[in-house]
This record gives C-alpha cells, sequence and structure tokens, in this order.
C-alpha cells in the first residue's frame, strides 16, 4: 500500500480526500506541518512554492491543496484571499458584501499539488460554479459551504454529506484528476 502525507490542519479536507481516495490502494495520512502562503495572483503560484517549501523539508510522498472562491460582482474576491477574508470577516461579511448585488454567481477553483522525493510537483485543478446564498444554510462542510449552491442544485455545499458534495465540488474535480493519475502511472 502507498502512503501520502496530506499537508493540512483541515480535518474536512483530510475527510474529503480519503473518501475519494478509497477507492485506491493509497492511505492518506495527516501532517500538519504548516507553510507559508504568499501574496500571489493564483492559486497554482501558491500551491507551487508550498510544494518547493515542503519538498526542502519533508522527504516522503505529500500532496497539499489551496482553494478559494472567486464571486464575479466583486471582481474575483476573495480568491487566492479566501482563507483570510474568512478568518477576517467571516460568512456574514461576505454576505454583507453582496446585500445590494444581483450577480450572485461564483466559483470555487482547487489546486492540488502533489510531490514524490527528488521529482517535481505536479498540479491537479478542479473548479464548481455556482451561485452565492442569501443567507448561511447548512451544519456540514466547512468554511464557504454554507453559502455555496453549486450549479444544478438547490442546496448548499454544507446541507450535503461528503459523498455528494465530493461529486459536484471543485475539490472533488480536482481530486478525480489526482485519482486519475494513479490510475493511469
Amino acid at each position: 500500500m502507498k502512503t501520502i502525507y496530506f499537508i493540512t490542519s483541515n480535518k474536512g479536507k483530510l475527510q474529503e480526500a480519503k473518501s475519494k481516495f478509497s477507492e485506491l490502494d493509497i492511505n492518506i495520512i495527516q501532517k500538519d506541518l504548516g507553510y507559508p502562503e504568499i501574496q500571489a495572483d493564483s492559486l497554482e503560484e501558491v500551491a507551487m512554492f508550498g510544494a518547493n517549501h515542503i519538498k526542502n523539508h519533508f522527504n516522503k510522498p505529500f500532496m497539499l491543496e489551496d482553494a478559494g472562491l472567486f464571486i464575479d460582482a466583486l471582481n474575483g474576491f476573495p480568491g487566492v484571499f479566501s482563507a483570510y477574508v474568512y478568518k477576517s470577516i467571516g460568512l456574514s461579511g461576505v454576505l454583507e458584501l453582496l446585500k445590494n448585488k444581483s450577480d450572485r454567481k461564483a466559483h470555487f477553483r482547487s489546486v492540488y499539488a502533489f510531490v514524490e522525493p527528488a521529482k517535481k510537483p505536479l498540479l491537479f485543478i478542479g473548479e464548481c460554479h455556482g451561485v452565492i446564498s442569501d443567507k448561511e444554510l447548512g451544519d456540514q462542510g466547512f468554511g464557504y459551504d454554507p453559502i455555496f449552491i453549486p450549479q444544478g442544485s438547490s442546496r448548499t455545499f454544507a446541507q450535503m454529506q461528503t459523498n455528494e458534495k465530493n461529486n459536484l465540488s471543485h475539490r472533488g474535480d480536482s481530486l478525480n484528476k489526482f485519482i486519475d493519475y494513479f490510475k493511469n502511472i
């Protein structure tokens, strides 16, 4: 059985990854090493910087993930600053920013970086389009899940179980691409 360390402190991300990787003979182990998240224009840059930083200190196969919520009416904000915005103004602050906006379209973007010792990082990118709800709904998931309704659904991610969310989400999309990589090697 192959072991991959998931560099994250987020138990929700860990559960989603373990659920998706359960179909393969791969053991996912959480490792909370932390890494600097640079100010950058794209999630890909943030993930690549983190992967290169960790590979200099950790000599085992690992993955990390960076994600962001991009809201059309706010010109893509919070985007790469999603974690900071979530911590500083929370969901209520984001809903307040959209209070008088009729355009509530948004998308989530997820970038997984995978690194094996002595190899270049590989990136797997996923997206999920949808809208921002008018209020917080549901108690499942984490982060922006209570205010994001994926395209084709009438419920937020926080109103869904993990397996249902994984079938629709940006993280599920990037994890599917990651899993396809393993199936083809």
